[in-house]
C-alpha cells in the first residue's frame, strides 16, 4: 500500500506536465497556467485534460498513429470480464480535484468513460472510435463539489491540494519526490484505493505516450 498511495499524485503530475508537453509551442496557455488562480485554473485544467487524452486516443491520418491510440485506449481503459456481456468492460472512474481553501473555488470533476455507449461511433463507412468520448471534466463551484464529495455514486476518489500554488508545483517540479510532497502535506488523498492505483497508472501510461512524441 505505500508504495501504491504515492502513485496517484505522480498520476495527476504526469497528466498536467504531459498536457503542457502537447501545448507548449502555445506561450499564452502556458503563461494562463501559471498566472490562473481559482476557477481560471480549475477551467484550464479541465480543458488541458479534455484535449489531451483526445490526442493521445485520436487514430490520426497514420496507421502507425492508430495502432498506438488504440493500443493506449486497449491498455487503460478496457478491462476484460467474463461476468459482462462481450468480455469486456470499461474503466469508468470518476476523479475530484480539489483545494483545501473553499475561497479558492477550484474544483475539477474527471470521468473516465462516462458513456461507453459513445465510444464508438456508427456511420455509413463503418464503426470508428470517437476519442471525446474518452474523458469528459467540468469545472465545478464549491457548492457543486461539496455535494458530488458526499455521493460515492458520483466521485471514486478525491485529491485535495493545499492550494492551487501546490498544484502549479507539480508542473513547475518536474523531479519532485511524491512522498516528499505527501510528508509536505501539500496533497490529501481520500476515497477508493483500487482507484488510487488506476489513476497512477493512467498518469505514467501518459507520460511515456508523450515521450514518444515529443
Amino acid at each position: 500500500m505505500h508504495a501504491t498511495i504515492p502513485a496517484l499524485p505522480e498520476g495527476i503530475h504526469h497528466i498536467l506536465r504531459s498536457g503542457l508537453k502537447l501545448g507548449e509551442t502555445n506561450s499564452d496557455l502556458a503563461r494562463f497556467l501559471n498566472l490562473a488562480e481559482g476557477k481560471l485554473l480549475a477551467n484550464g485544467m479541465a480543458l488541458l485534460i479534455k484535449l489531451g487524452f483526445g490526442f493521445l486516443t485520436s487514430e490520426g491520418l497514420s496507421d502507425n498513429q492508430a495502432a498506438k491510440a488504440q493500443n493506449f485506449f486497449e491498455e487503460n481503459f478496457i478491462i476484460k470480464d467474463p461476468r459482462v456481456e462481450g468480455g469486456i468492460r470499461y474503466y469508468q472512474g470518476k476523479i475530484l480535484i480539489r483545494t483545501r481553501k473553499p475561497q479558492d473555488d477550484m474544483n475539477v470533476l474527471i470521468r473516465f468513460c462516462p458513456d461507453p455507449s459513445q465510444l464508438y461511433k456508427q456511420t455509413p463507412f463503418g464503426q470508428y472510435f470517437n476519442p471525446a468520448a474518452v474523458v469528459d471534466t467540468q469545472a465545478l463551484s464549491e457548492a457543486q463539489a461539496e455535494q458530488i464529495e458526499q455521493d460515492p455514486d458520483q466521485v471514486d476518489l478525491v485529491i485535495r491540494f493545499k492550494d492551487t500554488k501546490a498544484i502549479l508545483g507539480l508542473i513547475e517540479r518536474p523531479d519532485a519526490d511524491v512522498v516528499q510532497l505527501l510528508l509536505e502535506n501539500l496533497v490529501q488523498i481520500t476515497g477508493n484505493f483500487g482507484h488510487m492505483f488506476k489513476f497512477g497508472a493512467i498518469g505514467k501510461n501518459v507520460q511515456a505516450y508523450v515521450d514518444e512524441l515529443v
